[in-house]
């Protein structure tokens, strides 16, 4: 018999797996997904606090719901690095909180505990990346500044 925790990691697993490995239906419009806040990376523990999936694709008015899976971690929005317009968010610690991503654009969330040591995340709320220049140029301390570059950098159109 599954844990809990191991029946929720299975299916954010596979629900961020089908986020990232296909564009959503119309009829997944206003669909709700969800990301873990996880001490350890399921099955690498020398991966420490991060979110799962690190990014997720979604459409414009879904909801998204960070789950407080292992104790010590929160969620909050990246001052610059969602869409103008957008409602920021700030979850408490081991708080379960769900958003509305109502604006199209790229949503940078954080883990305030845990921000200098690289747990940030993204979501991509429909095809629109008007705001990817200015997410990519904010600076971040410590280990956050490569996490986000490398989340970011694999939404930059490929060069030939």
């Amino acid at each position: 018999m599954l844990t809990r925790r191991e029946f929720t990691l299975s299916l954010a697993a596979l629900a961020g797996t089908q986020a990232i490995a296909r564009p959503l239906t119309p009829a997944e419009k206003n669909a709700r997904h969800s990301v873990l806040m996880l001490n350890a990376a399921c099955g690498d523990a020398q991966r420490l606090n991060l979110f799962e999936p690190a990014i997720l694709r979604v459409n414009a008015g879904d909801t998204v719901t960070f789950l407080a899976t292992d104790s010590g971690h929160n969620t909050a929005s990246k001052r610059g690095m969602i869409p103008q317009g957008a409602t920021p968010w700030n979850g408490g610690i081991d708080e379960e909180i769900s958003v509305t991503l109502s604006i199209p654009g790229i949503y940078g969330y954080i883990c305030l505990p845990h921000y200098e040591m690289g747990m940030v995340g993204l979501i991509i709320a429909g095809d629109n990346l008007t705001n990817l220049a200015a997410a990519s140029k904010l600076r971040h301390p410590g280990q956050a500044h490569a996490a986000f570059r490398a989340l970011l950098k694999t939404l930059e159109p490929h060069k030939a």
